[in-house]
């Protein structure tokens, strides 16, 4: 039996709100199982301020987290397995927002740029990101177009 994976999502609204006319506060809670909590909101470019809580995750961001996420997951597994010890990681990803082919607006394209700290050559990284990028289970699951970007920065010996 495969897992399964949830959250819990609680908003309330304001007393001084008027949820009929959208003048509402999109800032609500997630919880993760485990503990883990964090503030979400809507993208202030979709709902202005302060309807909005530019501080807050909005579920586009964490759409390109949970897929960098993923992705340096994967690489830290397949880097120990390939014996190559790792020091630090770090990734700035980004999420470009279009009309699909159906012309709705969705995230059409991730790009991560995934910058890893260890001893290894520009071609074992790139098989490592190549290897991490085919088994992440989010990149596996959406349509959107997901590029792999990686930093390379070999020590001097």
């Amino acid at each position: 039996m495969m897992p399964s994976h949830g959250a819990e999502l609680i908003w309330k609204a304001g007393t001084q709100e008027d949820f009929l006319a959208g003048r509402y506060s999109r800032r609500h809670e997630i919880r993760f199982d485990g503990g883990a909590s964090l503030a979400g909101s809507s993208s202030p470019s979709v709902v202005r301020e302060p309807w909005s809580d530019p501080a807050a995750a909005d579920p586009e961001e964490l759409f390109v987290a949970s897929i960098a996420s993923c992705h340096m997951l994967w690489f830290l597994d397949f880097a120990r397995r390939a014996g190559v010890g790792v020091r630090a990681y770090r990734d700035a990803p980004s999420g470009e927002m279009a009309k699909n082919a159906e012309g709705r607006i969705a995230v059409v394209k991730v790009t991560l740029r995934p910058h890893a700290e260890c001893d290894a050559d520009a071609a074992t990284l790139e098989e490592l990101h190549h290897k991490a990028h085919e088994a992440c289970f989010i990149a596996n699951s959406v349509t959107s177009d997901v590029r792999v970007e990686p930093v390379f920065e070999i020590a001097k010996v």
